[in-house]
């Protein structure tokens, strides 16, 4: 009995730490996005999409949008018919968290070209994809496989250029769109932790 229960917890450990991983499909989710409408990741299937924790408040991720280069990146990438789903995990006890109507706020000061920000305050999304930072990016291809997981860029820090940056996100989805092999599949996503709930 006791090996048993052990089994099964190592199970779900096992199952919980590998949730995503590069070269597997991208697990589905359903979300609702800002202006009230139902997200589903399996809607975009024939798509590149790409996912990104977001929380304007923290330094690292305020930092790829005050210059205007993420948005210009977004703009760039969806024009080429790919998809960029943002991924709000705050819970709404911090005060990090934006209602819908702020988030609408935020979005238009911001001028975002993202397909769609995504209010994942109950965190059921960051936990499924085990986003640790803000800013944390996925690249997902047009088969639903996940091949890129970490960091937009190669400098970790609050201050830089984002325009001056090696952007793994742009390779990744510039690779796809080739026909290539992902030069940079993995990185270590930088930033601020997510504040979840639990």
């Amino acid at each position: 009995m006791k090996k048993t229960f052990a089994f099964l917890i190592a199970t779900l450990i096992a199952s919980a730490t590998f949730a995503v991983e590069v070269g597997k499909p991208a697990p589905d989710f359903t979300g609702t996005d800002i202006n009230g409408k139902t997200v589903k990741l399996s809607d975009y299937k024939g798509k590149i999409v790409v996912i990104e924790s977001y929380n304007s408040d923290c330094p690292f991720c305020h930092n790829q949008y005050k210059t205007g280069a993420t948005q210009d990146l977004q703009k760039e990438l969806t024009a080429k018919n790919a998809v960029w789903l943002m991924v709000d995990s705050v819970n709404p006890k911090n005060p990090s968290y934006r209602t819908p109507e702020q988030a609408r706020a935020e979005w238009t000061a911001g001028k975002i070209n993202a397909t769609a920000w995504i209010d994942d305050s109950s965190g059921d999304i960051g936990h499924l994809y085990d986003m640790k930072t803000t800013p944390h990016t996925f690249v997902i291809d047009a088969s639903g496989t996940l091949v890129y997981d970490g960091a937009m860029d190669n400098h970790p820090d609050p201050v830089h250029d984002p325009r001056t940056a090696r952007n793994y996100v742009k390779e990744a989805v510039e690779d796809l769109l080739a026909g290539k092999p992902i030069e940079v599949s993995q990185t270590k996503p930088y930033g601020c932790a997510v504040h979840y709930a639990n």
